[in-house]
Order: C-alpha cells, then sequence, then structure tokens
C-alpha cells in the first residue's frame, strides 16, 4: 500500500499519552507530512502538532486520515465512526492501523465506495506473497534486531536511514508495520502475514537494488520473546542482512508481557542472531548495539553506554537521542 500525505492524525478520546504511540511516532519522523491531531474533549494525549478540526485539516489539504491510536484489542469504538464518515465526506482517504478493518465496517466502507476514497489498513496486507527462496539479491541490507519487542527498533532504523541519507548514501527505510507504514507511506506490517509467508514478504519488501544501496529493514519481536520470535526469524531470513544492530531497553527486569522471564544476555542475543541469520547470508555481522535510554539521564546513559562497549567491543549509542552516526561509521 502506498499512502497519500498530508495527514491529520486522529487521536479521538485517547486514555493517556502511550495509546497515541503510532501518532506520536509519525508526529516525530515525519513532521512535514503532518498537518495537525483532531482530539475529542477529554483527549489524554499531545503529539505537539495543531489542533484542528476535520473542517480544518481538509481546508489545510490534508490527503488522509490517519487513526494514530492503539488500545486494547485493536477495535474502532462506534464514537469514532461519524468523524470517520465525515472525513470522507470532506475528500479524505482513511488509514488504521488497528487489527479492526476499516473495510469491515458497513457504513465506512459503503460511503468510502460510493465516494471514491480509499480505506487503508495498514496491519493487514493487500497482496498475495510467495515463501521465501533464499536467493542472493544485489544491493545491501540491515535490520534492526532486539533483546525484547518495543525497545526502539523502529527509531533506530529510521535514525540509521537518516544519517546514511545526510552522507549522501543511497538508503531507505523498509517498513514492516504499522507505525512504520505510516511514516514511510508504504510497506508491509509482516505480522498480520501467514507465517509461511513472512521471509517471501520480506525478500518482496527488499528486491535487488544497487550495489551501493542499503535498505534498512524495520526489526519486529524477538528471537528471545516466544510470542514473536516466530517473525523475528522470518524477517531474519527474508532480509539477509548484511548487518544487524541489535537494540535494548535496559530498565527493564523481565521480558514484557512475561514477568517469569528475564531479560537476556546481550551478546547471547547477538549470537542467536548471528547464527540465524547465517542461513540466508553467511556473511551476516552485528555492526552495534542501539541503547534506548530515554528512561535515565545523560549521565546514567553515557556510563551505561561506555559500560556495554567495553564488554561487547561494539560501538554502542542511543540513535535516537545521540544519533546514528557511529553506527553508520561502523557500517
Amino acid at each position: 500500500m502506498s499512502i497519500a500525505n498530508p495527514y491529520l492524525m486522529f487521536l479521538g478520546d485517547a486514555a493517556d499519552q502511550l495509546a497515541a504511540k503510532t501518532a506520536n511516532g509519525v508526529a516525530k519522523w515525519r513532521p512535514e507530512w503532518c498537518l495537525g491531531q483532531l482530539r475529542f474533549d477529554g483527549c489524554k494525549a499531545d503529539v505537539g502538532l495543531p489542533d484542528m478540526t476535520l473542517e480544518e485539516g481538509a481546508a489545510a489539504g490534508a490527503k488522509t486520515l490517519v487513526v494514530g491510536v492503539v488500545n486494547q484489542g485493536g477495535y474502532l469504538p462506534d464514537t469514532w465512526i461519524s468523524s470517520l464518515e465525515t472525513a470522507l465526506d470532506l475528500g479524505m482517504d482513511i488509514a488504521s492501523g488497528l487489527h479492526m478493518r476499516l473495510t469491515d465496517l458497513p457504513g465506512v466502507a459503503a460511503k468510502a465506495e460510493k465516494l471514491g476514497r480509499t480505506l487503508y489498513d495498514a496491519r493487514h496486507p493487500t497482496r498475495d506473497f510467495a515463501t521465501g527462496k533464499g536467493h542472493k539479491r544485489s544491493g545491501k541490507r540491515l535490520l534492526t534486531v532486539g533483546t525484547d519487542v518495543s525497545v526502539g527498533k523502529m527509531f533506530t532504523s529510521l535514525a540509521i536511514e537518516k544519517e546514511m541519507k545526510a552522507r549522501g548514501m543511497k538508503a531507505t527505510f523498509r517498513a514492516t508495520g504499522q507505525t512504520g507504514i505510516f511514516i514511510a507511506g508504504d510497506g508491509v506490517s509482516v505480522d498480520a502475514v501467514v507465517a509461511d509467508f513472512i521471509s517471501g514478504a520480506t525478500e518482496w519488501l527488499t528486491p535487488d537494488n544497487d550495489d551501493d544501496h542499503w535498505d534498512v529493514v524495520e526489526g519486529q519481536g524477538s528471537l528471545f520473546h516466544a510470542a514473536y520470535a516466530g517473525v523475528t526469524l522470518g524477517l531474519l531470513h527474508g532480509a539477509q542482512p548484511d548487518a544487524i544492530v541489535l537494540c535494548h531497553e535496559p530498565t527493564r527486569p523481565h521480558m514484557r508481557g512475561t514477568p517469569t522471564v528475564p531479560m537476556p544476555d546481550l551478546q547471547a542475543v547477538i549470537d542467536a542472531n548471528i547464527r540465524a541469520g547465517q542461513l540466508t547470508n553467511p556473511d551476516i555481522r552485528c555492526v552495534g548495539v542501539s541503547v534506548n535510554t530515554s528512561a535515565l539521564s545523560d549521565g546514567e546513559a553515557d556510563k551505561l553506554l561506555q559500560e556495554l562497549e567495553a564488554k561487547l567491543g561494539l560501538p554502542c549509542v542511543d540513535a535516537f537521542r545521540h544519533g546514528a552516526a557511529r553506527l553508520v561509521d561502523a557500517i
């Protein structure tokens, strides 16, 4: 899918800032695509964009209303429907990354068809994929991998792409999740691809390219998380990465959602990803570590990064907080 911008970000009645994490990611990385935010009375989230009504957004030129809110169960509440239908009347397409499909809402789907508008269910692929073949492709690829879920793989991938482009390198961010798709404008949400076809979908997303071109592939899940290791493995095999960057959040006492499972050793995670990735690229190597230090002070962050670098023998940075220059130097 390829989603038209500029966007009007829909925050609706988000209960807290975390509920608007999709909108927040898009606003941080593609501010030039975001005209404003639509918030209902009582909305507890704010991603720093100008507040706009649907009418103001349409007048400003918004092409797509992006549902930037996540909720437990991934459903579209009835209280949102009238706003979605009004957006269609005003000439906007609608994009959502929730599990519930826009196309499954009878009134919204019928109105979109009548008006010739497009509904983007970013989490759900719109095409079929072949199974992975493992054939060597031209071009170069980097994949971010994690010690756990939600540790900064998307932010790190975007920081690396930004640094590469600043140096005049050929680079493309390849989105593999719904927020990344809104940021890139296209991509494949691989967690909604049938398991047998994840590696094939990733091959399709990262095709042959110029020898000096880098596809920077957004990672998902973790080989060490029982719930999400499957999608991580499919990405590893399909991306055939020449380089991986390990992403880590240092303040967690255990794997997210599994209190009985402690966080893994970083070197063990690197070794496991290298072994798994060698199936489709024997020359895969880890070039660095990106640590999400958002919960630490500057001094605490610097101390931890120095300690990890000495232990692992790899450049260790917070790619969002400090930039990805040292990771690109390593590449």
